[in-house]
């Protein structure tokens, strides 16, 4: 069994969908920068469970449209496709959303805005966080910025900078990000000392392919697919900060009552941008959490570098719904 692309017209956005099996409706989304392609391993094991799993280009990414305007990839938009793609695979039942990295909170958000359209959301790598007063991009700013230090997101703000990086050399960029954030990166690897100022690939060292869990084959797919569409879709993402706090504070209570599953790594550096426990600061938005697994020695790359794990952690869930 092998998916089938398909192109799904949402409003006059066209979404790539690569499609798996038959049976009830998984939605999968991918995070930053990745691809349908991220979810290739639970594509084959869910579709060979009885499902119709299913991963869509977010806009922006691969197959699916790219519109210019940053305001084109804010979260009321990108969760309409969520919700559309659902809708056009699935028009007669309700069905699960399955979302990591930047597809988490895209999944746990089309959830809460469309609750009628999904029965259950499951996250990885990114727990539920909802909005408060503060917009998350001027607390980093608090936080790094104003101490002279680096921090990503804050990097990604300008229009062309990181593109101009990352598009230099998309199969080198792959390598050197997915490699530095992963399990199989020593301690250390992620630079903690860059300043503000400094770019994202500066100082990630240069990985040995193949990994464990990243091949040759695999990089050169995101390569062509990122040399194809280059990266001001992906990065326009994280320029909607206000823009989508405003909106979802105005939109929503910002509970999520479907079923729900939480997958994350041991070493996954995101989860340790967070103080605390997140799985607790979770339960009262989520609350009905069934179940949240940390898969020890799990970078950030959760479903590509653990997929047998993170397949029967998903098959699990979805017998209990």
């Amino acid at each position: 069994m092998a998916h089938e692309f398909r192109n799904i017209d949402v409003d006059g956005t066209s979404i790539r969908v690569a499609v798996e099996g038959e049976g009830p409706l998984v939605l999968f989304v991918h995070g930053f920068p990745e691809s349908w392609y991220s979810w290739r391993h639970q594509l084959k094991a869910l579709a060979a469970a009885g499902f119709t799993a299913a991963a869509m280009d977010v806009r922006g990414y691969g197959g699916s449209d790219k519109p210019h305007p940053v305001e084109a990839y804010d979260m009321q938009s990108i969760t309409a496709d969520v919700a559309g793609v659902a809708k056009a695979l699935q028009p007669d039942a309700p069905a699960v959303v399955v979302g990591h990295d930047w597809g988490a909170p895209i999944a746990w958000t089309s959830a809460l805005l469309y609750p009628d359209q999904f029965r259950a959301v499951a996250g990885l790598s990114v727990p539920h966080i909802p909005q408060g007063e503060i917009v998350q991009i001027e607390a980093a700013r608090q936080f790094f910025t104003a101490r002279g230090l680096f921090f990503y997101q804050i990097y990604f703000q300008d229009e062309g900078v990181a593109e101009a990086e990352l598009e230099a050399d998309p199969a080198a960029t792959i390598r050197r990000f997915y490699y530095a954030i992963s399990g199989d990166a020593p301690d250390g690897t992620w630079p903690t000392d860059k300043r503000h100022g400094d770019s994202l690939l500066l100082r990630l060292p240069e990985p040995d392919i193949p990994l464990p869990w990243l091949s040759d084959e695999d990089v050169a797919y995101y390569a062509a697919e990122f040399g194809a569409s280059g990266f001001r879709g992906p990065l326009n993402r994280y320029r909607n900060s206000h823009r989508d706090n405003a909106y979802l504070r105005s939109a929503s209570d910002q509970i999520i009552r479907q079923p729900a599953l939480f997958i994350g790594g041991t070493r996954d550096l995101v989860l340790k941008m967070f103080p605390g426990d997140m799985v607790a600061a979770m339960k009262p938005h989520v609350p009905n959490l069934m179940a949240a697994h940390l898969i020890e020695g799990c970078g950030h790359w959760t479903q590509q570098e653990r997929p047998d794990e993170v397949n029967a952690l998903l098959l699990d869930w979805l017998a209990r719904l």
